[in-house]
């Protein structure tokens, strides 16, 4: 908690001087005296030298407690971490960044159980739910209807001189571009927009691509999901939309059918609170101030127990998070402490974002519904990570793609600290973390993970693991790790030049049409 500075009585300085004025002069010999000696001028230590690992400690060691049970979107510990986020924004100084002078941003969210019995017959063929077809979305349904092939789906030209009308549409899954299953998924809310327009009964697309293996597909969607709320859609009757394994061609029976009966118990759905946090540093320029680095990082984790997806005891079934991404989100917490009690040229919005882990809800509401305009944002500094097996580095997924790798090689320097570009990249981490929702809008946004190089045995036996405690983490370590991220948000915050992806990156053109380039 920052000390208030120490004051002149309540007359100003203005008083002074016209006291002075009225002050009787009275001529005076002055006596002789020796020279003073000149002391070296001395320089303040940053706010981010400052912050210490007993501080930074006590956060992690509350976010990542047993009491919040693993902080799971949508649960009682998760809104409690959200809580005790914007308590220390507000005392840290931040001002609110959200609606209503609110640091709570509402992200929109739904939960869908699973159906417990489906069918989908064609001819002398009956696919079953949960073996060749699963439910994305829909009521209990048991109706036949004729079924029309209209492409992808996309766009009012697949659908160009086709009647849909009371049938089922029935689309290629994804699109020609999709390459990852959030782009897969990312296309559903436009083909339900379309079909819907004309009065379709529902969407069957069929599976057969190579970025996710069916069987995982299976298993994904016949369990509980989270998902964004559409627009509008909340309290709507939801257009049927399946997914059909369609690996060996067996959906093409689908294709213009006379007659598909579809019988299905249906996704039962109710609404979720959930919230990002997010507070505004302003800056001191009086032009720059008008830009924003925006610092992120996810606060939810897995859960208890079954939630969870990997082994637990009855001794122990909490999935902590203590490494993902409690030491990411206190990171986020020591930064915005440091910029707050020295900030810098540009304004920095600092935001704690729900939802990584079942989907990157979070950042996926924030790109759509910013709090700033993201064509005045000129910088996303994402924090999340895996755990480390090195202590001596950081680890920075997009540092040689968008443009600020002398910033965070200097700001790691100065806490000891080496940093290595680009860990693991066989898994495609800088599509798989928050980073991605404001890259895809044009926004730079390299993620830092704690140091690591590869997936390697040491790393992955606290990943999403009940290990993964405040008692097993690096203290020091995550002090200095802290004190690097504040401090490179400082000085990109400080750069005379906005940061760009490097010339040919995939996002480069998203960042050319955002900032008008």
């Amino acid at each position: 908690m920052s000390t208030l500075p120490n004051r002149l009585p309540h007359y100003g300085a203005a008083a002074l001087a016209l006291l002075a004025l009225h002050t009787p002069v009275v001529a005076q010999k002055a006596p002789k005296r020796a020279p003073m000696a000149v002391s070296a001028p001395t320089t303040a230590p940053s706010p981010e030298a400052q912050l210490t690992k007993a501080e930074l400690e006590s956060h992690l060691r509350f976010i990542a407690s047993d009491e919040l049970q693993g902080r799971r979107t949508g649960s009682t510990g998760n809104m409690v971490a959200a809580r005790y986020l914007a308590e220390q924004f507000r005392m840290i100084g931040l001002k609110p960044a959200a609606d209503g002078n609110s640091y709570y941003q509402r992200v929109e969210l739904q939960l869908s159980k699973p159906v417990t019995t489906g069918t989908i017959r064609v001819g002398n063929d009956t696919l079953t739910v949960g073996k060749q077809f699963v439910v994305m979305a829909g009521p209990a349904t048991s109706q036949t209807a004729e079924s029309v092939y209209v492409g992808y789906g996309l766009t009012a030209d697949d659908y160009a001189g086709k009647d849909v009308k009371s049938k089922w549409v029935v689309t290629q899954v994804g699109s020609a571009e999709a390459k990852t299953p959030r782009e897969l998924i990312g296309a559903m809310t436009t083909k339900r927009a379309l079909a819907s327009e004309r009065g379709a009964l529902g969407i069957i697309e069929l599976f057969a691509v190579q970025t996710a293996p069916w069987g995982m597909v299976n298993r994904f969607f016949n369990s509980e999901q989270l998902a964004l709320t559409p627009a509008g859609e909340m309290g709507k009757p939801q257009l049927l939309h399946v997914w059909v394994d369609n690996g060996k061609g067996q959906g093409a029976s689908l294709k213009d059918s006379k007659a598909v009966t579809i019988q299905m118990s249906g996704r039962s759905v109710n609404p979720i609170q959930a919230v990002n946090v997010a507070g505004v540093v302003e800056g001191t320029d009086p032009v720059l101030k008008n830009e924003y680095v925006l610092l992120t990082a996810h606060f939810d984790h897995i859960g208890v127990g079954k939630q969870g997806g990997a082994p637990y005891t009855a001794a122990d079934s909490i999935f902590n998070g203590a490494r993902d991404n409690g030491m990411g989100t206190v990171g986020l917490l020591a930064a915005a402490k440091a910029l707050a009690q020295q900030p810098a040229k540009r304004s920095v919005i600092v935001v704690a974002l729900t939802g990584e882990e079942v989907g990157l809800l979070g950042s996926r509401y924030y790109a759509e519904h910013p709090l700033v305009p993201l064509k005045h944002t000129i910088f996303d500094f994402n924090i999340d990570g895996a755990g480390y097996n090195d202590t001596s580095i950081i680890s920075v997924i997009g540092l040689e793609r968008t443009g600020a790798k002398a910033e965070i090689e200097q700001a790691a320097r100065d806490f000891g600290l080496g940093v290595f570009a680009e860990p693991a990249p066989e898994q495609g981490l800088f599509d798989r973390s928050d980073n991605v929702s404001l890259a895809a809008k044009g926004v730079p946004a390299p993620t830092l993970s704690e140091g690591f190089k590869t997936f390697d045995e040491e790393l992955m036996k606290n990943y999403h693991s009940v290990t993964d405690n405040p008692d097993t983490i690096d203290y020091d370590y995550l002090l200095r790790f802290c004190q690097a991220y504040a401090r490179a948000a400082r000085l990109i915050a400080n750069r005379a030049t906005r940061p760009f992806w490097t010339a040919g990156d995939k996002y480069e053109a998203a960042g050319k049409a955002l900032y008008g380039q």
